[in-house]
């Protein structure tokens, strides 16, 4: 029989070696992220993969499965620690190899397999790793499935059985003839490929190149100590990169992939930073044009334009607002019949005619010089321009350990909800709306607004802030959301503000 895992281990000890550790914490919502060799070793992750087999035949799931990995020093020991685990409990294997995660996404189509296991921290610094997981493509695991794995797991309640291996070679070409399968650009771009030394370097200049655009890699040589900034997309350090290799090179346009290759990111011809909720809104009116009457999903750290902007009232556009997380978006996507979902992340799900509904860094990336070759006597800074101003901030985070984040949001959702109730004002005005289906997004009566919630997948809490009034407005509602966590101790530093 297999040991208990164990939740706390001494590394460099018998027991350590011996003995399964897998951290509870590192069960998110909708994936599982730890930080290797600290809070899980191999052979728990061994047992995740025991765990997951079992999992997939008790929703009555054909046990076939594809998996990957990331560029990562450690990642290619854990997934084959997960494929044994895999294996063990019967599943068949189809390895794809060194991917990015829609590759892995891309898999289950393109090999006909119901489940997929990506081994990835997606833009989490070094020292972590994880799994994304799902078994009804396109969607991908939620907090049901979670939970439940987490329960087979830390109980090692295994359904074993003898299972197979298959490695399928060169995958990746698969993928980008797949992407790149369609006309050409008509118009000639310049396009900066930004991918912060992670694993879509080796991709994402090819997939551009392939549709015709000049390309400018940027840190596309792979380097699993990330030496310049982490492969995030929202970091500002990358986002900086990519606004100076735009204007030395005088590029139409950057594009930034994160280290496992589902999110990008956008610099303007001007260098302008566009967060990804404000290239959502432009993909939508041009997607909207397209496709009147559309209905968008977008996540609640986004832009409020997506409700207010004139183009897509014009069009007769429907906007949804949910979760962030991209299991979430994912699944709200799939059940609505959107034509697309966007997070301020900078992940992009779009279904047919344009994707399958999973999120692809690459898809969006294609979107984005798509919308450019329909506007030909535009630049992106000049669609940029054409959107209602705002000021919005990037995302914050300040730490918080796992251990207490739901917890502290929750108690910041009923003091806002008494706040509401009492007609107290929030930053100098009357609470007009809040929006509480993931944390608490309050907004005040001039349409200023502030989100609070727990990060899913690192001990952290999340901030954004946006006014459609002015800079000093949405600096006001930053001072005054932080003021309201200041009241917690387990409350601690911030990842960046502004």
């Amino acid at each position: 029989m297999f040991p208990i895992p164990k939740s706390a281990l001494t590394p460099n000890t018998y027991a350590y070696e011996s003995s399964p550790l897998v951290k509870p914490t590192g069960f998110r919502e909708y994936d599982a992220r730890w930080l290797l060799e600290k809070e899980i070793n191999l052979m728990g992750i061994q047992a995740l993969g025991m765990g997951l087999g079992t999992l997939i035949k008790e929703m009555g799931v054909k046990p076939e499965i594809v998996t990957g990995h990331d560029f990562r020093s450690y990642s290619a020991s854990v997934k084959m620690a997960l494929v044994s685990g895999l294996m063990a409990s019967g599943c068949k294997v189809h390895d794809i190899g060194l991917c990015i995660t829609p590759m892995a996404y891309f898999a289950q189509f393109d090999l006909d397999v119901p489940c997929v296991a990506m081994v990835t921290a997606s833009h989490n610094d070094n020292g972590w790793t994880g799994v994304k997981m799902g078994a009804n493509r396109p969607l991908t695991f939620g907090p049901t499935e979670m939970t439940r794995l987490k329960e087979i797991v830390l109980g090692a309640k295994f359904n074993l059985g003898p299972g197979s291996y298959v490695f399928v070679e060169n995958f990746p070409d698969r993928y980008i003839a797949d992407v790149t399968n369609r006309p050409k650009l008509k118009r000639k771009l310049k396009v900066v490929a930004a991918c912060g030394n992670g694993t879509a370097g080796a991709f994402a200049p090819r997939v551009l190149e392939a549709i015709g655009c000049e390309v400018v890699p940027l840190d596309c040589e792979l380097d699993h100590t990330f030496p310049r900034y982490n492969p995030n997309t929202e970091d500002m350090k990358m986002l900086h990169a990519m606004r100076d290799a735009v204007l030395v090179n005088n590029a139409d346009v950057a594009l930034g992939f994160d280290g496992d290759g589902d999110r990008c990111g956008v610099v303007d011809n001007e260098g302008e930073e566009i967060f990804a909720d404000k290239v959502g809104v432009m993909l939508a009116r041009d997607m909207s044009s397209l496709h009147k009457n559309a209905t968008f999903v977008v996540d609640v750290k986004s832009t409020g334009l997506f409700l207010t902007d004139p183009v897509l009232k014009a069009n007769g556009v429907k906007v949804d607002y949910w979760k962030t997380g991209h299991s979430y978006i994912k699944r709200r996507v799939n059940e609505l019949g959107a034509v697309a979902g966007f997070e301020k992340s900078g992940h992009f799900f779009f279904n047919k005619p344009f994707g399958r509904g999973y999120d692809d860094g690459m898809i969006f990336a294609l979107a984005v010089c798509d919308m450019l070759d329909r506007n030909p006597d535009k630049s992106m800074a000049d669609l940029r321009k054409a959107l209602p101003k705002t000021w919005g901030s990037p995302t914050m985070a300040p730490h918080c350990a796992d251990e207490k984040k739901y917890g502290i949001v929750d108690s910041v959702v009923k003091h806002f909800e008494g706040m509401q109730k009492n007609g107290l004002r929030f930053c100098g005005q009357p609470i007009r709306d809040l929006v509480t289906v993931n944390g608490v997004r309050v907004t005040v009566e001039d349409g200023t607004w502030g989100l609070v919630r727990a990060s899913s997948n690192k001990p952290e809490l999340v901030v954004v802030v946006e006014s459609p009034v002015s800079e000093a407005r949405m600096r006001e509602m930053f001072k005054s959301v932080d003021s309201v966590l200041k009241t917690y101790p387990d409350v601690g530093e911030y990842n960046q503000t502004i």
